[in-house]
């Protein structure tokens, strides 16, 4: 939007639009500007008739900017409030200048997913209440120009800014206690605007126990390249006795005036760089420095990168190793408990990349110990080349001895040419599962496949192998599995369709996207079992939860229609015979169903008319067959009123296998989706009809 200025001044425009808000509730309200002077932001807060009760502005930017940047602000709707409409102001010099907009916005307050800290904290866009000057510092806030993403919206607008009072070291507190458990591994992390590049600008992650004193800390200091907006991270696992936590940060050697400014502040649980990792975020990501990484033997000398975004595979730094000399170096994590992974396999990943010279290998493996530290020795490992160029991931699997409580993570770096660098970032260490499980589940009458370790933004096709080698695709919640997207590095399926008795596996192809080659990998043999011949399986593709196993009674007296014309020609003795394609299988397939639960759940099979699935033993006469049913009949058995046993006859007819039909079902859904929705029982029973509505979120 491009605002023109009629005269020279302040000139405003507003949403020709009042959008309903609530008394109380805090909203937050942004947009993207650009101009030759500086621009604010605001929120015009009317009653019910309309009338303004006031505005709640932004600060002014602290200066102009032609290049898109982010202003801001956030506040309580007052009482009285009903509606509100958004003000953009800017205070021209001239006549007929242009103040550009975009990308506004008026809503909630849009949060960091899984941060600690309340929303003020967080942004500063509402107040600076939630911080506090430790030790020569004031505390306000300021609107620095600053270009954001324009799809960032967590950050923007107003900065916490902490102004040095005199020369020395100058820091400001969180005030806000969040509850930690101890054990668990916490992240702090925040955009640092330093006020001169030799600045130790630094946040650091504090613990407190129930007394709030203090219990623990870790710092992590910015390698600033400029004077910008840099997110630095620090992390540490909460104490024993921590019962809080808080986030500072500050200056040290600052000047007197010096401003150190801060943005979207969050305190989390650390995120895993591999789901289950052994290593902690501080040792796997080098963000806040080397952690626990030494030189076992060799010249190589260990820092972190420098500066910050200078070199890293995640986040925004990485281990160095740097050797004067053409000789081999051993570099060693901290030992980090096994928990109950003895006797288990392990995989150990690091990323690698050639920072200068050349590196002829390195070889990756696990050093494993006991619980009085008595070293067991290290694993085989896997060696890799290391030419110059990209990242390259490089793992390496290991089985944990019996008697191992602690593992370490090793390489040896083999330097070709004098002065090399090297850099090592992401690295985990994990109980490896199969790639590719499978388990039949013989009361449910399906397989279950578990896929690990995909890449996501592939394709992937999966497989059905019978003994003589004949393949079918599996079926998920989007079709038959060939060559759909991979959303997720884990995926469970569930395959219903699998023949009964027969040993079969399955075959998994993974597809670079354009690529005419694929990577494949194949699971054990796995045999679902019915026990009872007697008994057979009626299944409906697209709802695997109606699948109902039922007693035969009488197996169909199969025909074969066919659509025929006869013509008599006069004088010659056979008939001329047009015909069609002949059909299918038809006939009436007689079961029993024995209680009244499997009555009413045959009914539900039944109602949705599908094509179904009928399973028999094999050795029975029959194949595994798609089916339609027609007119169904339901008798009884005997004169007695309470008997419970019915006979049915379901008159069917062959039918096609259903392509494109996927398995029906909330993917994902748990018990904590319906927790965090309904406040009762009454209120879920109120909305679904039925225990598959609830699972499906089907509501009335």
């Amino acid at each position: 939007m491009a605002v023109r200025s009629s005269a020279a001044g302040e000139m405003q425009v507003r949403t020709v639009s009042s959008y309903v808000v609530s008394a109380g509730t805090t909203y937050q309200v942004f947009a993207d500007s650009a101009g030759v002077v500086p621009e604010r932001i605001g929120i015009r807060w009317l009653n019910a008739s309309g009338t303004e009760i006031s505005i709640t502005w932004s600060l002014t930017t602290l200066g102009s900017s032609s290049a898109w940047h982010r202003v801001g602000v956030a506040g309580a709707a007052p009482a009285g409030a009903a509606n509100a409409q958004v003000l953009l102001s800017s205070t021209e010099t001239a006549v007929a200048v242009y103040h550009f907009w975009e990308n506004v916005y008026l809503g909630l307050p849009i949060r960091v997913l899984g941060n600690l800290l309340p929303f003020g904290t967080e942004s500063s866009e509402v107040d600076a209440s939630g911080w506090t000057a430790v030790v020569n510092a004031t505390v306000t806030r300021q609107v620095p120009v600053v270009g954001w993403a324009v799809d960032n919206y967590t950050a923007g607008g107003h900065t916490l800014a902490m102004t040095a009072v005199a020369a020395g070291n100058a820091s400001v507190l969180a005030v806000d206690r969040p509850a930690v458990t101890p054990g668990v591994e916490y992240l702090a992390l925040a955009y640092l605007q330093p006020p001169v590049i030799a600045s130790a600008a630094w946040i650091e992650l504090r613990f407190y126990d129930a007394a709030d004193n203090q219990v623990g800390a870790a710092r992590s200091t910015l390698a600033a390249p400029g004077t910008g907006m840099y997110r630095q991270r620090a992390s540490a696992v909460a104490p024993s006795n921590a019962a809080t936590c808080s986030v500072a940060a500050g200056l040290d050697g600052a000047s007197a005036g010096q401003i150190l400014r801060l943005e979207t502040v969050v305190i989390t649980v650390a995120p895993e760089l591999q789901a289950g990792t052994l290593v902690p975020y501080a040792d796997g990501s080098f963000e806040q420095g080397i952690a626990g990484w030494t030189t076992a033997s060799g010249a190589a000398v260990l820092s972190r990168t420098t500066p910050w975004g200078a070199v890293a595979y995640y986040g925004a730094y990485a281990l160095t190793i740097a050797s004067a000399t053409a000789t081999a170096s051993t570099i060693r994590s901290a030992r980090f408990p096994l928990g109950d992974g003895a006797g288990l396999n392990h995989r150990a990943a690091l990323y690698a990349h050639v920072g200068a010279g050349s590196w002829s290998s390195l070889l990756l493996r696990v050093r494993w110990y006991d619980a009085a530290n008595t070293d067991l020795g290290a694993s085989v490992g896997t060696s890799y080349p290391v030419p110059a160029g990209s990242w390259l991931l490089m793992t390496s699997d290991a089985v944990a001895p019996t008697t191992a409580t602690q593992a370490a993570v090793e390489f040896v770096a083999t330097v070709s040419s004098t002065s090399s660098v090297l850099h090592v970032d992401a690295v985990a260490l994990w109980q490896v599962l199969p790639l590719t499980a499978v388990e039949a589940v013989d009361a449910g009458g399906y397989v279950e496949v578990t896929l690990r370790e995909l890449t996501v933004g592939y394709e992937l096709s999966v497989y059905r192998e019978l003994p003589d080698g004949s393949r079918q695709l599996v079926r998920g919640p989007s079709g038959l599995i060939g060559h759909q997207a991979i959303a997720s590095d884990l995926m469970l399926i569930e395959d219903h369709e699998a023949p009964l008795n027969t040993s079969i596996r399955y075959v998994i192809e993974q597809w670079p996207p354009g690529s005419l080659s694929s990577a494949t990998r194949t699971s054990d043999y796995v045999t679902l079992s019915l026990a009872d011949i007697n008994e057979a399986w009626l299944k409906d593709p697209g709802n695997p939860q109606r699948n109902l196993k039922v007693l035969v009674q009488t197996a169909p007296e199969w025909s074969r229609p066919i659509e025929q014309a006869v013509h008599r020609v006069r004088g010659r003795r056979n008939a001329v015979v047009l015909s069609g394609v002949r059909g299918g299988l038809e006939g009436d397939l007689a079961i029993w169903t024995r209680t009244d639960e499997e009555r009413r759940a045959l009914h539900l099979l039944l109602d949705s008319g599908n094509v179904l699935l009928w399973q028999a033993a094999p050795g029975m006469g029959v194949d595994d067959m798609y089916v339609n049913v027609a007119a169904v009949s339901e008798a009884r058995i005997g004169t007695l009123a309470q008997d419970v046993w019915r006979a049915w006859t379901l008159p069917l007819i062959e039918a096609d296998m259903p392509v494109t039909t996927g398995v029906n079902g909330a993917a994902g859904r748990t018990w904590q989706d319906v927790l965090t929705e309904f406040d009762t029982c009454a209120d879920v029973l109120a909305t679904y009809a039925t225990c598959e509505d609830l699972l499906l979120d089907r509501r009335g």
